[in-house]
């Protein structure tokens, strides 16, 4: 949105101000116990929310346009601000109105877009939210993928066809690539991952001769800092996307065996009928298992001898059922508490998952 000509109200000044700064994002505009938004922002914001847009003077001849909210729906509307694509910039009063004469200093405390949002966000649990970022030479494509709502940092390298294929089975909620050329710098980048793991060297995660990997995870790490994500301790590791243990299918195997998603509007993904699991953790991992099925004959007989054991032993299962669904999504929860997010409810519910932790494990050696 441009700065409008005219005498605006100083309010109105404040608020260009800060929109010219995010001009791409929907600016979420603090105001009293509202979160306000203006002109072509508050049309689109109305159109998805479906709320009420009425206009208001800005000071000079004529009108803008304006849409609202209470602020304590925030997590009620903001999710279906993301899941239509929109970038939201959350604006905030950074003093008490009270304990100041002249207008409320203002400031955009976080840039939420959809692949970099936490769990309160996402209403679709069973799904990782990730974040992509892709760089690429002549000849080699990195790509690394993070759940910022849990935790999860990938990393990979190969052909260009790969990373198609990853992306695919992966399905990121945003791709990150091509922003400015020292975001994908490989040096720069290996330094920033080792200081935010702490440690000397990448060798610990089997990727520190990942060239074009390096690049495109440490560029997920600037993203971050640009995009005001800064409480970003709970993200404690990186792991390498091994393509020598699984099958890597491409889209049009996902789309014509309709693993994921199904062809027909009231049709059913396979995933759909075969996930029976009790934690949102598990459904995540089920839709990743089936996106890069196993080669190996030893570690497929692993697995199905696990399955063949719990179903000979009917109580061990029930037992091990009993304990899954009080653990919950522990992933998330221990997510929460890295960005300062965690309510007092959730607290208990990671109090609880903790202790069927230890039985779980007993149970199941």
């Amino acid at each position: 949105m441009a700065k409008k000509e005219g005498n605006e109200t100083p309010l109105m000044q404040q608020y260009y101000a800060t929109k010219a700064k995010y001009p791409d994002a929907i600016l979420l505009y603090r105001m009293g116990d509202f979160y306000e938004t203006f002109g072509a922002d508050a049309i689109t914001t109305s159109r998805i929310l479906g709320i009420t847009l009425t206009k208001r003077s800005s000071g000079s001849p004529g009108t803008v346009e304006l849409a609202g909210f209470p602020y304590h729906a925030i997590d009620t509307y903001l999710p279906k601000l993301v899941r239509a694509g929109q970038r939201v910039a959350i604006c905030e009063q950074l003093e008490d109105p009270k304990k100041t004469k002249f207008l409320v200093k203002r400031g955009v405390i976080e840039l939420v877009t959809p692949g970099a949002c936490y769990s309160e966000y996402s209403t679709d649990t069973k799904s990782n939210i990730f974040l992509a970022s892709v760089y690429f030479n002549k000849t080699e494509a990195g790509l690394s993928l993070l759940d910022l709502s849990t935790g999860e940092f990938l990393t990979t390298e190969g052909s260009h066809a790969t990373r198609d294929t990853l992306l695919n089975s992966f399905q990121p909620k945003e791709v990150i690539y091509l922003i400015e050329e020292w975001f994908f710098d490989r040096d720069a980048a290996s330094e920033r991952l080792e200081k935010h793991f702490e440690v000397n060297s990448l060798k610990g995660f089997g990727i520190e001769h990942m060239n074009c990997g390096i690049s495109s995870a440490g560029a997920i790490l600037n993203y971050l800092e640009m995009t005001k994500h800064d409480m970003i301790s709970h993200i404690t590791s990186i792991s390498r996307i091994d393509e020598s243990h699984s099958v890597l299918l491409d889209k049009f195997t996902l789309r014509n065996l309709e693993l994921l998603h199904s062809a027909y509007e009231e049709g059913r993904s396979l995933v759909d009928i075969i996930d029976r699991t009790i934690t949102p953790m598990g459904g995540r991992t089920l839709r990743r298992w089936m996106c890069m099925p196993l080669k190996s004959p030893e570690e497929i007989n692993q697995r199905l001898d696990i399955v063949d054991h719990f179903i000979r032993q009917e109580d061990r299962r029930l037992q091990a059922e009993n304990f899954l669904e009080s653990i919950g999504d522990l992933e998330r929860l221990a997510s929460k508490i890295g960005v300062g997010r965690i309510t007092p409810r959730e607290m208990n519910q990671l109090k609880i998952a903790l202790s069927c932790i230890t039985p779980l494990k007993d149970l199941c050696q």
